[in-house]
């Protein structure tokens, strides 16, 4: 047995080795179209601020405002003293946006998924999920000591002979899948889940705020289909943290039993207070959904016009396929040598032979920086791949 500094060391030379070493960018400046990392002036085309509220003003003012009434800090956890009035009315609105009894608010994503999986399940319950869901899900499961069984990424028909084989008290997806940009079959999903007796738990990260009415996104779907039903607001809200929506038992039980909001400090009530504006602000400015859309319209014509191997995604994801590690990396640091930032995605995020650029769109860019990536990846797209 190798000593844990000799282990360290091979994996870490192991993964320089096979490309797939990562490394943090600082930057310096608010997320935006347009980023300062060092010296370089970037366009930012792998952010997740969908609809450009991450800088806004008036979001900042809330977050000041909130600092100024509760602090910075909630000083301990929820259910000790670290609930505040601030969390309370976030819960509220989000409830009252998406429809739903209740809600629970989480200071991440990932933190909501595996707390709501591990107060779901039992040892040895049978939980099905998506093959390609986010990794918050799949680890869920396993911390929660459930047996997960994966079906093929949008199956339906195998997740229909997976529960016939076994019955399942959950079935698990993403609403839209982080690194492909593609949908998740709702309606078949909750057909499927009501034919079974089985629950539907959706995680709803990159859809919530740039979908439907109000930006209502899968919350169109009722707590009957859909009775877990997990936000982020990290994304196209522009601020931190996630939500878990349903029905009262299942809060309550979230409350409960769900250690990892248990035993974890709130998050920040000024952040919960600066949240309330996000939400505000998305509800009413449709019009950063109707321009992100036409983005997107826009960027998928021209990639079609010259071959780009995109993903079928009308989402603000719109993987561009490579293939290779290597060239991926490659193909990345070519457009940044002409100022456009896009993210190599690599395994294991993405199966081996599955690496792609992960382009995304906000309703803060201008058609004009969408021009300077598209004529960016035309020269890089030549130099690395031709």
């Amino acid at each position: 047995m190798l000593p844990l500094s000799a282990r360290l060391e091979l994996r870490l030379r192991q993964q320089q080795e096979r490309g797939l070493y990562r490394r943090l960018q600082v930057h310096d400046a608010a997320q935006g179209p347009c980023v300062r990392v060092g010296e370089e002036e970037l366009l930012n085309f792998c952010s997740n601020d969908y609809l450009g509220l991450a800088a806004d003003r008036r979001i900042a003012a809330a977050l000041a405002s909130g600092a100024r009434r509760y602090g910075c800090g909630a000083g301990s956890a929820h259910l000790v003293c670290g609930h505040s009035r601030a969390h309370q009315e976030l819960e509220a609105a989000l409830a009252d946006w998406l429809g739903r009894p209740r809600a629970l608010f989480f200071a991440s994503g990932w933190q909501a998924n595996t707390a709501t999986l591990a107060a779901l399940l039992e040892a040895d319950d049978l939980v099905i999920e998506d093959k390609l869901n986010h990794a918050s899900l799949l680890d869920g499961a396993r911390l929660a000591g459930a047996r997960l069984k994966r079906y093929p990424h949008a199956d339906m028909e195998a997740l229909q002979r997976r529960l016939c084989a076994e019955p399942a008290p959950l079935v698990v997806s993403d609403a839209i899948f982080s690194m492909d940009g593609d949908r998740a079959d709702v309606a078949a999903l909750t057909q499927i889940c009501r034919r079974h007796g089985a629950w539907l738990m959706l995680d709803d990260a990159h859809g919530i705020g740039v979908e439907g009415e109000e930006g209502r996104a899968a919350a169109r779907w009722s707590v009957q289909d859909l009775p877990v039903l997990c936000v982020t607001l990290g994304k196209a809200i522009g601020t931190q943290g996630a939500c878990v929506l349903g029905e009262a038992p299942l809060i309550e039980a979230l409350l409960q039993f769900a250690r990892p909001y248990i035993y974890s400090t709130a998050a920040s009530p000024a952040l919960a207070h600066a949240t309330l504006t996000a939400i505000a602000l998305v509800r009413r400015e449709d019009w950063r959904r109707q321009r992100l859309a036409e983005h997107i319209a826009y960027f998928k014509e021209q990639a079609q016009r010259r071959g780009w191997p995109l993903r079928a995604s009308d989402s603000p994801i719109q993987p561009l396929m490579v293939g290779d590690a290597e060239r991926a990396l490659r193909l990345a640091e070519r457009l940044r040598q002409q100022g456009v930032w896009v993210t190599a995605i690599r395994p294991p995020t993405v199966a081996q032979g599955q690496s792609r650029l992960r382009i995304t769109f906000s309703a803060a860019h201008q058609r004009d920086q969408i021009d300077r990536l598209v004529l960016a990846l035309d020269r890089a797209w030549d130099e690395v791949m031709r």
